[in-house]
């Protein structure tokens, strides 16, 4: 330890540009996956944070809630299955709505949901849920646009608008990176009904299943899509997987994070080989005066531990600046601990495997070569 100490503070320079590359690199990495959690977050967490165990949506739809109703004959047969405990009908669409903050009318996703039933937010962060038609829990990230507990929030209608109030707001509420509100099936009948007057039935666009006690989600949801012609039953998870939203944004972000991680790979790796190629002379005396070969390897683990733990030290702490300095637009970018952690040590893991190289270099130094003429190594 103390000759790897020795050799970085001669080459403070050296070291501390590595760390520093290192510092950018996790950072780039962090922040990529702060930006995707909260776009995944924006587009989905109305859904990842409801009470929705499994979804049944129009087999058609392709796990595309927008896209997606069931008539009510579909409605019926699943209720009606073996291993079904509840059922309820839920409702979304994107409404054109006007806040008392908002000048100018604005996109609004209404969920409408039995509120004795399946299909409301877990995520409640103050307030209450909604009691009655016409209140609403909204998405807390939007509470400044005229969401807020206490504002009225207006479905902008063709021959009357329907006035909701704000009860309750809940995190990560989203759905499509819009705000959203959380109502009765009730009110969510309304406001498609002041939007479309002509409208003789409002379908829902999907059901929400709680399972039996001791009953197996996916052979439910097997049994399911077996029983009912024409839907596809999803589990609260599968249903944000498979979200094309979400499916195309996390695949454009594993294609730059594993980039980026084999940049990490290839820095830490070549910057040790080179080293410890420039220094062989010096470690072959090393290994001629009785320094056994994992007393150099222990050193060179050590350099690369010291020189990623400065790296980690930079890397978080540019992330979490840019966190709180640097919102992008609308989305809420967070990273969680454990995303931090998980990140931290897979580059750790990756840098000591990209310093294989200079590590079996250091194993196959000979101290014969330095009573060699000419010698002390090449």
């Amino acid at each position: 330890m103390q000759l790897a100490l020795r050799e970085m503070r001669r080459a403070k320079v050296r070291f501390g540009l590595l760390a520093s590359a290192v510092g950018l690199l996790v950072f780039l990495i962090l922040f990529q996956q702060a930006l995707l959690n909260g776009l995944t977050t924006d587009f989905v967490g109305a859904v990842d944070n409801s009470d929705n165990p499994i979804l049944v949506l129009n087999e058609q739809a392709r796990a595309n809630i927008e896209g997606s109703f069931l008539l009510p004959d579909q409605v019926a047969a699943i209720g009606e299955l073996d291993g079904v405990a509840a059922t309820s009908t839920v409702g979304e669409n994107t409404f054109t709505a006007t806040t008392p903050v908002e000048p100018e009318p604005l996109d609004v996703v209404l969920f409408g949901y039995p509120l004795d039933g399946l299909g409301g937010p877990t995520s409640l962060s103050s307030g209450r849920l909604p009691e009655a038609a016409r209140e609403g829990v909204a998405s807390a990230a939007d509470a400044g646009k005229g969401f807020a507990i206490g504002d009225t929030v207006t479905i902008v209608g063709e021959a009357e608008d329907v006035d909701i109030t704000i009860v309750g707001l809940a995190d990560e509420a989203r759905w499509s990176v819009a705000p959203t509100v959380f109502v009765s099936y009730d009110t969510f009948e309304e406001s498609i009904r002041a939007v479309n007057p002509d409208a003789r039935l409002v379908l829902p666009s999907f059901v929400s299943v709680q399972p039996a006690p001791g009953v197996d989600v996916d052979a439910l949801t097997d049994r399911i899509d077996q029983a009912v012609p024409g839907v596809e039953s999803l589990t609260r998870s599968e249903t944000i997987d498979q979200n094309p939203g979400v499916a195309g944004t996390r695949q454009s972000f594993n294609i730059i994070l594993t980039l980026a991680f084999l940049v990490v790979v290839i820095v830490v790796g070549f910057f040790f080989l080179i080293l410890t190629v420039q220094k062989s002379k010096s470690l072959t005396l090393l290994r001629a005066i009785g320094s056994p070969r994992s007393y150099l390897v222990k050193n060179l683990l050590a350099q690369i531990g010291l020189v990623l733990a400065l790296g980690f030290i930079i890397g978080v702490g540019l992330t979490v600046f840019a966190i709180g300095a640097a919102p992008i637009g609308d989305v809420s970018i967070s990273v969680s601990p454990r995303t931090i952690a998980t990140t931290l040590v897979g580059i750790a893991v990756l840098s000591v495997i990209g310093g294989i190289g200079a590590i079996r270099r250091v194993l196959g130094i000979d101290p014969i070569e330095a009573t060699e003429p000419g010698g002390q190594g090449t």
